[in-house]
């Protein structure tokens, strides 16, 4: 049975609910949803927009996720991996620009679904994800020094570099009461979990932290000095309007957004099912990531897609269907519509140290070091995406990061090709070792014999080209061996038809042997090289092609 399209794992998983299952998935969709509150303000401060944002994003499209998505347990909302991608839209092209992106972002993943790009989208490098994952992390730990040291300064720069001037420059403006409380945050995140896992360690370290700034009157910035107070009410949805002009200039931005929304989901998704013993549905899964997305752009939000902390978190909790993810939406719109008012007394510096510790657990630190460790090929994608990621853009990190690694791959695909002139190495050792080695055949001497091993793409036909001029004196037949030709290109046929026009010109036939290969045979009868050459004279194995060619050779 073909795999449905789309089909969401709440229609699955329904048909097997009982009551106890609900106990379990409720109280994984009120932790996740605590959980989510301060990650969702503090993605959405740290992405340039407000923090209402985070709260109406983590909410339309975490049920949405939930509801269509292709998990049983994925968990939706805004994330870290955004808020590069997110900052930088904001400050060029404003909040609206920021909705439209994110609109036709959500129109791509469903397109991408419908497309069932879903399994080739698993298929991007470790190291390029490594190196962008790494970059992201540093640039997120970048934009929180401001506000961890509670520095008086403008608006920070965008440039990485710029930054870190800026941050030296104002450094002596520095506020000891915000470091502290950003410190102190950071310790009861990493200590709390040896009291309790039940309730996150980032919402006891705001609690206190807010606590602690109004008890004492701490002069440090809070989300309500900057932005105001946050609505307690959804606002109504509005579509956006959408020309011609505004779609080219967001074109770029909207793809990033997309291409990035798709791999964390389908990342998060993968080790959801490694946690669960699972198997999702990846083309649902994008479908539905485009739908959240599309529907948290009508109601202002900003990009979201599965978040691989708090689906951990979800799992971990006894959340094992898409209703636990409903829960927790459900939990953060009612905390927004009741408690939402108090969270305009958080203190920034709090938010820098949550934030802080999202860096340093997306920096993949110990698989950043691993890479460094292997193939030379790899390091060149890592530290170029990684680098590119931190000192240009994200979007050209990707690109050049995905045009690096084909470019290797086609190398090590060269270097696995070989063309070779057989005929002359009937007495090297390697050639006899072979069970199907020259040496145990009588060539006659009026036969020429090549051998071509691997690919017969556009990267290796020079070598066969090459291979050719080698050709001693004109034989009257050429065999050429096929026997580890697994693929063939258009470059490669183009260079056999080439090669069968001279060999007719200079009155040689030529026999292909064993071409066992699917894909050349399909490919040699798609350009009518099988009629051309002669389907006699394409043989599944060598003793019918030397057979061949003595009964031409009698002829």
């Amino acid at each position: 049975m073909t795999n449905p399209l789309f089909r969401p794992k709440l229609l699955d998983t329904l048909k097997h609910y009982d009551r106890q299952q609900l106990g379990k998935d409720v109280l994984a969709g009120l932790i996740v949803g605590i959980v989510a509150l301060p990650l969702a303000i503090a993605f959405a401060i740290a992405s340039g927009v407000s923090p209402e944002k985070g709260l109406y994003t983590a909410i339309i499209a975490g049920f949405i996720i939930s509801a269509l998505g292709g998990s049983r347990v994925q968990i939706g909302g805004p994330t870290g991996a955004f808020i590069v991608i997110v900052y930088g839209i904001v400050q060029q092209y404003g909040v609206n620009g920021l909705i439209i992106a994110t609109f036709m972002a959500g129109i791509m993943l469903i397109l991408m679904g419908i497309a069932r790009l879903g399994a080739l989208i698993k298929f991007i490098p470790h190291p390029l994800i490594i190196g962008f994952t790494s970059g992201i992390a540093l640039i997120i730990f970048s934009s929180e020094i401001k506000d961890f040291f509670g520095l008086q300064m403008g608006d920070v720069p965008t440039g990485f570099v710029d930054k870190w001037i800026a941050y030296i420059t104002h450094f002596p403006s520095a506020n000891l009461y915000a470091f502290l409380i950003a410190a102190f945050s950071i310790l009861i995140i990493v200590w709390w979990p040896k009291i309790t896992r039940k309730i996150p360690g980032s919402l006891i370290a705001i609690l206190l932290a807010t606590a602690a700034v109004q008890w004492f009157d701490l002069p440090v910035e809070t989300i309500g000095s900057r932005f105001g107070n946050i609505p307690s009410t959804l606002p109504a949805p509005e579509i956006p309007l959408l020309d011609i002009e505004t779609i080219k200039s967001l074109i770029q931005p909207a793809f990033t957004i997309a291409l990035l929304g798709g791999i964390e989901s389908l990342l998060s998704a993968v080790v959801a099912d490694g946690m669960i013993g699972g198997n999702h549905r990846s083309n649902t899964e994008l479908i539905a990531q485009g739908s959240a997305n599309i529907f948290s752009s009508l109601f202002g939000g900003i990009p979201a897609t599965g978040a691989i902390a708090r689906t951990a978190t979800n799992v971990k909790n006894g959340g094992r269907t898409p209703v636990a993810g409903i829960i927790h939406a459900i939990t953060l719109l009612l905390i927004m519509l009741f408690v939402g008012q108090w969270a305009a007394l958080i203190p920034m510096a709090a938010l820098a140290g949550i934030l802080t510790i999202v860096a340093y657990n997306m920096s993949e630190w110990k698989n950043f070091r691993s890479v460094l460790k292997g193939p030379k090929g790899d390091v060149a994608v890592l530290l170029t995406t990684f680098l590119l990621t931190v000192l240009v853009d994200l979007t050209v990190a990707i690109e050049i990061g995905m045009a690096l690694s084909a470019f290797l791959f086609m190398r090590n695909m060269i270097r696995f090709s070989n063309v070779s002139l057989l005929t002359n190495q009937l007495n090297e050792d390697a050639e006899d070792a072979d069970k199907d080695a020259l040496s145990q055949y009588a060539i006659p001497k009026e036969v020429e014999v090549f051998e071509i091993k691997g690919p017969l793409f556009f990267g290796a036909a020079y070598k066969f080209k090459d291979a050719i001029r080698f050709i001693e004196k004109k034989q009257k037949i050429l065999i050429i061996r096929m026997r580890h030709v697994p693929i063939i290109d258009a470059t490669g046929i183009h260079m056999l038809k080439e090669f069968y026009k001279d060999a007719e010109t200079k009155k040689m036939r030529v026999i292909l042997s064993e071409v066992n290969s699917e894909q050349v045979l399909a490919e040699l009868k798609k350009a009518r090289l099988m009629f051309a050459v002669g389907k006699a004279n394409i043989s599944t194995s060598f003793e019918k092609a030397l057979e061949r060619a003595r009964k031409l050779l009698a002829d």
